[in-house]
Order: C-alpha cells, then structure tokens, then sequence
C-alpha cells in the first residue's frame, strides 16, 4: 500500500465574493507515493504543485476525492494532529518557521506540542540538529545565520517530531548556490540514512535529476511522471508545456537535434561529458 495516496483529488480556493466563481486549481489529481521513496513535484508557478503538496498533511482538505496518509483520511478532524506528526511539512522561506530566539528552542518547539516529555525532547533536539550538521549552531540566534542555515534549522524542527514523511515546498527557492547545496545534501541524507520519505517541490529541475521519481505538473494535472531519465526523455513536451530540463539534458537535446549522433538523455555534467568526449575526438 501507498504511504501517501490521492485519488482522484479536486480543489478550489473559495472566492471572497459571493458573485465570483471558487477557482478550481486541482483537476481529478491521482498519486501514490511509497514509504522511503524520494519524489520529485515538478511545474512552472500557478500549476498546482505547491497546492498539491499542502493536501499531504491537511494543511488543505479537499474539494472532491480523498487524500490518505498510511491509510489515514486527511478529511477526519480527529487524525489531524497524527497525520501532522507524520508529515512534516517545510516552507520556502525558513523565516516563516522560526519562532524561537535560540536555535535549539526553536527545533524543540515541536516536540513540546506534542507533549513530549523533557528528557526525550533533549534528546531528539540534539539528533535531529546533529542530523542536518547544525549541532555547534544549537545556541545560536537564528536570525544571525545564513539562508541554508535557517532552512536546515526549520528541518531539523520537523525531525525533532520524528515524521515518516517531509513535503518541502521549493525549499532552495531563496537561496544562493551554496545554500542550495546545503540544503539538498540534507534531504537526501534524510531519505538514504533515516529511510524517511520524501516530497520535494520544485522549479529547479536540476534538483529533480536524484530523485527516485519525477511528477510533472501542469495546469492542475499530472502531466508526466517516471525515472528522471523517462521524464526527462520528453524534452519536446516539456518544452510544450513552457517547462526546462536540467542543462546537461538540453545541451545534449539541441545537439541532437542539429544531427549529431548522441544519446538521448544527458542528466547531468558527467553524462554529458561522456556523451561530448568520442564526438570531439572525432
């Protein structure tokens, strides 16, 4: 069975005016997603990835359909706060998360609303910053730290609640590379190490080529999933669509397509480089 399930999800943000129709931004959306699997949710702005992710702990209900987490109904009042332990969920900008003025009251904020008792809360406070290698920051003011800081504080924060599941919606998208990196390497550590899954929304698409799965949203809809490689196979749907591909991918794309004999699918600098290397000896 899926750990994360839509089927044949709707939803509409109501409008505040009686006279204006409820704009419907999810179209009849069905996925699963398996326990320690590490997916991708692709798409331009306004496609409904972002809107999509916040259904996986009930953060939204929605409008038609259902939404499971490990078999529990998104749209039972009474699961709220279990299903909210299980999905953690990570915001763009870390500075919405943050509410304590030292590092380490900040990831335990958490766990003492879930009432956890003191000497089990010290003790998660310390994996989860151990976890993102932000141990040596616990007494710090998270104000003084830096953008991949901060984020990887606000992931600590959901560790702490030990979730089965962490739905990070475009976590890097305020970062500079550097932090970037930061934040990526601790995700993927995450999923190898603690076996936690993971739903990453993004607009990168470079960020998308480690993952075990790529979903590719478009007005509302599933407009492709699979592998990295079988979706960024497709570059010309992509490109339909107003979507990129990884650089490596359209590098490799254009030149086929001026007739030179290559491979169809670069993912990266060092397939690329394999795939350039025999055409420029030649």
């Amino acid at each position: 069975m899926d750990y994360l399930s839509a089927e044949h999800v709707t939803f509409a943000y109501q409008s505040e005016s009686e006279n204006e129709e409820s704009l419907e931004v999810l179209h009849d959306v069905s996925l699963g997603i398996r326990k320690g699997e590490f997916v991708a949710l692709l798409g331009h702005n306004g496609s409904g990835k972002s809107t999509f992710a916040k259904h996986f702990n009930a953060m939204l209900l929605p409008s038609g359909g259902k939404v499971y987490v490990d078999g529990l109904d998104t749209m039972d009042e009474n699961l709220k706060l279990e299903i909210r332990r299980r999905v953690g969920l990570v915001l763009q900008n870390p500075d919405n998360q943050l509410v304590a003025s030292i590092v380490e009251e900040d990831v335990a904020f958490g766990p003492e609303n879930l009432g956890i008792a003191p000497p089990e809360i010290r003790r998660r406070v310390d994996d989860a910053l151990r976890a993102v290698e932000m141990y040596d920051y616990r007494l710090n003011a998270p104000y003084k730290l830096s953008g991949g800081q901060k984020q990887r504080i606000a992931i600590a924060g959901i560790i702490a609640m030990q979730p089965d599941c962490i739905v990070l919606d475009e976590p890097t998208a305020m970062l500079d590379p550097r932090g970037r990196t930061e934040v990526l390497d601790t995700i993927h550590k995450l999923n190898r190490e603690k076996g936690i899954t993971i739903v990453l929304i993004t607009h990168y698409m470079d960020e998308a080529v480690g993952a075990d799965r790529v979903v590719v949203m478009d007005e509302g809809r599933i407009l492709t999933q699979g592998t990295p490689r079988e979706v960024f196979s497709q570059v010309q749907l992509l490109k339909d669509h107003q979507l990129s591909v990884p650089q490596a991918t359209e590098l490799v794309w254009r030149l086929k397509q001026e007739g030179y004999d290559l491979p169809l699918c670069a993912l990266n600098i060092d397939e690329c480089v394999a795939a350039l290397e025999p055409l420029l000896k030649s």
